[in-house]
């Protein structure tokens, strides 16, 4: 399943490794591809900095595993800072080879982290691979609801099912008062849903143990931080997109599968 936003800083890459560690911390074996070549965030959000991929005899890739997620990025091949300078085939070529060419391994799932936009990557991966969906990320602003909104009408022109839309930094609460402040709207994503006849998945709130599990590589501590109700407000938005997922290998037979080389 493809994660995507129409634009960037909705909070995509973050969604992407919460949803891949929840899914792992309920006993599934999931894979995590960082499809954002222009901007690799996922190594640095999973503690993975400096590793590198070892390759086997018949060259192909063998995923870099942490906290039981199978990981891929373009980010393990890069020198720290340096910038991805690429045209359109580069992005497509490299987006193949981690699908093609990487020993995935049996998965329950493969989680797909997409770069912003509407351009060549989500192209590629709806022609490359079946998929059971995409999820939008979007907040609950305006602008990013209308950016979302394009994102979904184009996995939809790609005859890709929209498993829902996630609003991401829905609120934040006063930690010392417990105020809930809508700091970016309320509601946009659940009405852009509800326009594009698509799921809710739920709303994530602004929250600083989000934020500090990212810059520390420990997604894994977002899920222990029960007094706050952070972990159990994760969990239920993975549970809702489990639900889509069965939903549709319901309807549709069983899960779509494909088989990488190697």
């Amino acid at each position: 399943m493809a994660v995507g936003a129409g634009k960037g800083g909705v909070g995509k890459s973050t969604l992407s490794v919460l949803l891949a560690t929840g899914l792992a911390r309920t006993g599934m074996r999931v894979g995590l591809l960082d499809a954002d070549v222009y901007g690799p965030s996922i190594p640095k959000m999973l503690g993975l900095e400096g590793a590198v991929p070892a390759m086997t005899g018949d060259q192909t890739i063998q995923p870099v595993v942490a906290g039981g997620l199978k990981v891929i990025s373009i980010g393990f091949f890069l020198e720290p800072g340096r910038p991805v300078i690429w045209r359109g085939p580069m992005v497509h070529g490299t987006v193949k080879q981690f699908l093609g060419q990487v020993h995935w391994g049996r998965l329950d799932y493969l989680i797909v982290d997409l770069p912003p936009g509407t351009g060549d990557v989500p192209l590629t991966l709806a022609q490359s691979i079946p998929m059971t969906g995409a999820v939008v990320v979007c907040t609950p602003q305006a602008v990013a609801l209308a950016d979302a909104i394009r994102a979904a009408r184009m996995y939809q022109q790609l005859n890709v099912d929209i498993l829902g839309i996630v609003e991401n930094m829905s609120y934040f609460v006063a930690p010392d008062t417990g105020r809930e402040y809508d700091l970016f709207g309320k509601g946009g994503a659940a009405a852009a849903a509800a326009e594009l006849g698509v799921p809710f998945l739920g709303a994530l709130p602004i929250h600083i143990g989000i934020r500090i599990s990212g810059d520390a590589g420990t997604p894994e501590a977002v899920f222990d931080q029960e007094a706050s109700g952070l972990g159990r407000e994760v969990m239920a938005v993975v549970r809702a997109l489990v639900e889509q997922v069965a939903a549709r290998q319901a309807a549709g037979g069983g899960a779509p599968a494909f088989t990488v080389s190697g």
